[in-house]
């Protein structure tokens, strides 16, 4: 997988500190952890595809993008954040979080289940790079944004051409896709996102509390959010799980998803 552009080559001279929200650079720090980290999810996605020398491949490509992901948001924080030091925080993280690398089968169930649940990612970090590259007025994170949103969709379209390849094998009806979906997108308040923020953030020696990280990220993050990149998310987790959308069912999912949103970003600032 050929990169589509290279960190190295953004215009970091343009970097307007200025126009630096500050509310928004704990969560760029926390996102370039995750980012950075897919290595570990390749090795995971090479053992559960381990006679898909083809798949194989597409994986490691995926990854390097993932992983220029990571360099590219830990150097703005560096560079906004002087007292950040994105090498550190990756060592925290991975001493912390660990990605359960050694399984030989998806603890979705079923491989197609496995690309569903990678599609649903892509969703996930697709309208949330959208969504805070058109929340920020600093010209180089919006680039990053733009940038990474792109490679995002590009990769939901990869594992959704795998998907389609694996439902013929082992015929997932919608339900069942529906019901995979529904669970990968629940655990994006697992631990991951938690401690990658903790990781990235909290003082030397803070213990880690789940409850207190999940509730800071998630109160950045939601406030980001806009009803068209619920909508393009919506329409994204019904193509994968073979729903039509721009129905009145897809109607009712995007509105309910916006409101759940809302809802809870409100909620949270008020805890906050």
């Amino acid at each position: 997988m050929a990169l589509h552009w290279k960190y190295e080559e953004l215009p970091w001279d343009q970097l307007d500190h200025s126009k630096v929200d500050p509310d928004l650079v704990p969560l760029i720090k926390a996102a370039a952890l995750v980012e950075f980290n897919a290595d570990d999810y390749t090795a995971y996605l090479c053992n559960v595809f381990h006679d898909d020398p083809e798949f194989q491949e597409v994986a490691h490509g995926w990854a390097v993008e993932e992983v220029q992901h990571g360099r590219a948001l830990g150097k703005w924080a560096e560079l906004v954040d002087p007292t950040f030091n994105f090498d550190r925080a990756v060592e925290r993280f991975r001493a912390g979080y660990k990605v359960p690398i050694d399984l030989a089968a998806s603890v979705r169930g079923s491989r197609t289940g496995e690309m569903i649940a990678r599609c649903m990612v892509e969703t996930g970090t697709s309208s949330y790079y959208a969504a805070i590259g058109d929340s920020t007025d600093e010209p180089v994170l919006k680039l990053i944004c733009k940038n990474i949103a792109a490679d995002e969709l590009r990769h939901f379209k990869l594992f959704y051409t795998y998907t389609k390849k694996y439902l013929e094998l082992e015929q997932l009806n919608k339900f069942q896709r529906l019901k995979v979906a529904l669970s990968r997108i629940g655990e994006s308040e697992d631990d991951e996102l938690a401690y990658a923020y903790y990781a990235a953030n909290a003082p030397e020696g803070e213990p880690y509390a789940h409850k207190t990280y999940n509730q800071a990220y998630m109160r950045r993050a939601y406030g980001r959010y806009r009803p068209k990149h619920v909508d393009r998310a919506v329409a994204m987790v019904f193509k994968a799980c073979g729903l039509k959308p721009h129905t009145r069912f897809y109607s009712v999912a995007a509105r309910g998803a916006w409101w759940l949103i809302e809802s809870r970003a409100k909620r949270l600032a008020k805890v906050a």
